[in-house]
């Protein structure tokens, strides 16, 4: 498995573990609590890392989301709480989640210690969410809150080198969300308004941008040998069969 596979393979596992956090009840109710609407509370605890900046510069790092949905959020969010206190909060909620989830999951010590050195090896230019978010003081060090941290480093690595990727392969966020998968639904999803671009055109462009986006995040993840590379993907399925509903 070479570092670009194993990036390539760890990308689904990581969406899945992240997701059964972001879906908790517990990450619901402290939307809730802080008086916000879910779309208003996902995008300022994903960007609220980055601090007091415009909502320019939050759609302008997060990309996928349409720049108007991703502006109403953060303006909604900034009628009642600063969006870096909202970030700090989903940091405590993802640690407490993490400490309840991951806490029994066997050999949590080296799932720690394997997605450790690949967030530590990650050369975060371009990458202004990763940065942010792994300058973060994490608040609790139980190794399920550890762990849990680590996971969602990673997936905002996977994120980041994505868009990274489809901005280099000529695709515009939009164009990308409408050539993969989920189509113009991902696109609805995201707050994208129509009209939309023809999918056909440009699914080769965006199968480039997903081989590029392995060897960007594959490069953190050749901090480990072959075997720890199978290692990790392992713990990963393991934990994602586990979590998932």
């Amino acid at each position: 498995m070479t570092p670009e596979q194993a990036a390539a393979t760890a990308k689904t596992g990581l969406a899945t573990i992240v997701g059964a956090f972001a879906e908790s009840p517990q990450t619901l109710r402290r939307a809730r609590l802080l008086g916000l609407s879910g779309w208003a509370y996902h995008v300022s605890a994903r960007a609220g890392a980055l601090g007091d900046v415009r909502p320019e510069t939050v759609a302008a790092a997060i990309g996928f989301i349409a720049p108007e949905a991703v502006i109403d959020g953060w303006e909604a969010t900034a009628k009642t709480s600063a969006p870096m206190e909202v970030a700090t909060w989903h940091l405590h909620e993802l640690c407490t989640w993490g400490a309840e989830q991951l806490g029994g999951f066997p050999r949590l010590g080296r799932l720690h210690e394997l997605t450790h050195r690949v967030v530590a090896a990650v050369d975060y230019a371009g990458l202004p969410l990763f940065a942010a978010w792994r300058a973060m003081p994490v608040p609790e060090q139980s190794a399920g809150a550890q762990a849990a941290v680590l996971l969602h480093l990673l997936h905002e690595h996977r994120l980041g080198v994505h868009l990274v990727a489809v901005r280099a392969s000529g695709l515009t966020p939009l164009q990308a969300i409408i050539a993969g998968p989920e189509g113009e639904t991902g696109a609805v999803a995201f707050g994208w308004q129509p009209p939309y671009p023809p999918a056909g055109p440009i699914v080769r462009r965006l199968m480039w941008a997903d081989s590029a986006a392995d060897a960007m995040a594959g490069q953190a993840y050749a901090s480990l040998d072959l075997t720890e590379r199978v290692e990790l993907i392992g713990l990963l399925e393991s934990l994602r069969h586990r979590l998932a509903p």
